[in-house]
């Protein structure tokens, strides 16, 4: 009896190694139609996914811009549901305002009239990224030319923290922000202590956590990883680089779904995380 049971305990120490080793993987489950013309930021949002068209070169003032609305189903609701933009990129949602990165503006778009409500524009901008919003209703959106991070509260927008190389990717969680610098992931708080996460082989673009202190990472060249914050490491689980971009994620923690904007390819691809 005192055998089997050493070997019981011996057995449970192994299925508990392979558990906490496993291998993260995704699924895919579709893609749109190519018909979103070169779609840089994803956001799931309840029962649709908003899309960041871009639709001309990636920085320039050209009015091509626009919000797309995608089903969860991959069907293009409608392709220009918010036009007068230019090159939009990342996106975050406070009450009845997406607010949207475009160049030097922080647009913010009322989601009930589906039109632009007003634009918070910052002259010393090099190129607004990405934005997310912290649970207080505050904006916070990366500056990738100037290499900053701006606040935003109200319509007002204030520079946070700069001097941070190849910013890109942006997550507020509670008091903390994660981000994305070049071929870094690292956090840093109101103090601007800043932590290294983990290091990654190709610039980050996309940053959207899994619910359990872990996230999901891409870089644009066509590369995602799952981020293991706590051991600081990362697993590669999808390698699209020949082929497509994996630019600004979304993602739906209830289903597990991760939202990819290929960029050029012109469509967004759903994956199931595994």
């Amino acid at each position: 009896m005192k055998h089997l049971s050493k070997l019981c305990a011996s057995a449970l120490l192994v299925l508990a190694a392979a558990a906490a080793n496993a291998q993260h993987k995704v699924e895919k489950l579709w893609e749109t139609e190519p018909l979103l013309k070169v779609p840089e930021s994803a956001l799931f949002a309840k029962d649709l996914i908003y899309a960041s068209i871009i639709d001309g070169q990636p920085w320039e003032a050209d009015g091509k811009g626009a919000i797309a609305k995608v089903g969860t189903n991959g069907k293009i609701i409608n392709a220009d549901w918010v036009t007068g933009l230019s090159a939009p990129k990342g996106m975050a949602i406070v009450g009845d305002l997406l607010y949207v990165a475009d160049i030097k503006d922080i647009v913010a778009i009322s989601i009930s009239k589906g039109k632009i409500d007003h634009k918070i524009t910052v002259n010393e901008a090099g190129g607004f990224n990405d934005v997310s919003a912290d649970k207080k209703g505050v904006v916070w959106v990366t500056d990738s030319q100037k290499g900053a991070i701006y606040k935003v509260e109200g319509k007002t927008a204030t520079l946070f923290m700069d001097n941070i190389r190849g910013i890109n990717g942006i997550k507020a969680i509670d008091d903390k922000l994660y981000v994305l610098s070049g071929k870094e992931m690292f956090v840093t708080d109101a103090s601007k202590n800043k932590t290294t996460v983990v290091a990654l082989e190709q610039g980050g673009d996309g940053i959207e956590p899994v619910g359990n202190g872990d996230f999901i990472v891409t870089a644009w060249a066509g590369y995602m990883y799952y981020v293991n914050t706590a051991k600081g490491t990362k697993e590669l689980i999808l390698d699209k680089h020949a082929t497509e971009k994996t630019a600004d994620i979304g993602y739906d923690p209830a289903t597990k779904t991760i939202y990819v904007p290929t960029f050029s390819a012109n469509s967004i691809a759903a994956y199931k995380l595994q």
